[in-house]
């Protein structure tokens, strides 16, 4: 069959109006667990300080009577640390013809252009909040860094111990040059990844964590993941349970994932996060940190400097590891 001549189609008119949506179908995803749970501080220098203490262990301790103590023991010294605040900044900068033009976003460009960096500036501070890099003060034209929760707990070599669990197996399967320092010189170094294991988390790996930080004194009751590691948590044969307590009325919904791990050493939630490193698991006690802030983020106006409008959202904030102690990590997983 073929096309009577003379008929005039879609291919030769000019006059045809263009189909489009008048919705932008946005993927905001805005899980920032931890920033959304941990308790929020104002600071009041670029330096923010704090100290934090641990009991001696326990030993046999008994006495003579009528004994004269001839001699004192020294308490052991608190330990005083601290992060700097990091600056975390988003731009904006619409024509005023984009402004004022009729386009799918509708009659305020700049209100969306706004809602939309403001969201990002989050995801980014959850993204350094949680990260491996270390705190610096910064310098003329050197931006300051605020270590991130990986840097804050070190490893069980580091000058002061912390509570870093590697990979259990050993061999080709184990990660034998992943460090992260311990605090010093007024700043914490940062994680170092090493050779990534062959081998995947395992509950003894789990279990291992969190019993260095209940050991140390520590009542963690989160586990914070990536998902590369939360498929290898959900594998889990034991101790790991995909029930939780729901009100009567509630509907049930059939899960295929551990969201409840049981251990001798505490109960967990267990938590997907879209920003932590990829190889390393989080168990946290989250009484323990908290987002110290110089400057809540503000929307700022710029000055208009020609055809076009700009403004900024910044905000500046620190990351205050109360007793790292109280958490643990585990490091160097198979992705």
């Amino acid at each position: 069959m073929t096309q009577f001549a003379g008929t005039t189609d879609t291919f030769d008119s000019a006059v045809l109006k263009e189909s489009l949506d008048s919705v932008i179908w946005d993927l905001f995803p805005m899980d920032t667990f931890f920033q959304n749970n941990i308790d929020k501080e104002e600071v009041t220098n670029t330096q923010h300080q704090w100290v934090f203490d641990t009991l001696a262990a326990p030993a046999n301790n008994k006495q003579i009577q009528g004994d004269d103590v001839a001699t004192y023991s020294t308490l052991a010294t608190a330990v005083r640390v601290s992060n700097y605040t990091q600056i975390a900044r988003k731009t904006i900068l619409l024509s005023d013809t984009y402004s004022e033009g009729v386009n799918v976003v509708g009659k305020n460009p700049m209100g969306r252009a706004v809602m939309k960096a403001m969201k990002e500036y989050k995801r980014d501070v959850e993204f350094d909040l949680l990260g491996r890099q270390g705190s610096s003060a910064g310098a003329t034209n050197t931006a300051a860094a605020s270590g991130g929760a990986c840097a804050w707990i070190w490893g069980i070599s580091a000058a002061v111990p912390g509570n870093t669990v590697y990979p259990s197996t050993g061999g080709t399967g184990g990660n034998t040059t992943g460090t992260t320092d311990s605090y010093a010189a007024a700043a914490v170094i940062g994680q170092t990844d090493g050779t990534t294991s062959t081998s995947t988390v395992v509950l003894a790996d789990i279990t291992a964590a969190a019993e260095l930080a209940w050991a140390d004194g520590g009542e963690p009751d989160t586990i914070l993941a990536s998902s590369s590691q939360k498929k290898y948590i959900d594998a889990l044969a034991s101790l790991a349970t995909r029930t939780v307590e729901v009100d009567p009325s509630a509907k049930l919904s059939i899960q295929g994932s551990a969201n409840v791990i049981v251990t001798s050493f505490g109960t967990f939630k267990v938590v997907m996060s879209r920003y932590l490193n990829r190889t390393t698991t989080l168990v946290l006690s989250m009484d323990k940190w908290a987002m110290g802030q110089l400057r809540a983020p503000k929307v700022k106006d710029m000055a208009k400097t020609g055809d076009a409008t700009k403004k900024i959202i910044v905000g500046e904030y620190t990351l205050i590891a109360r007793n790292p102690n109280a958490s643990a990590k585990i490091q160097g997983f198979k992705e």
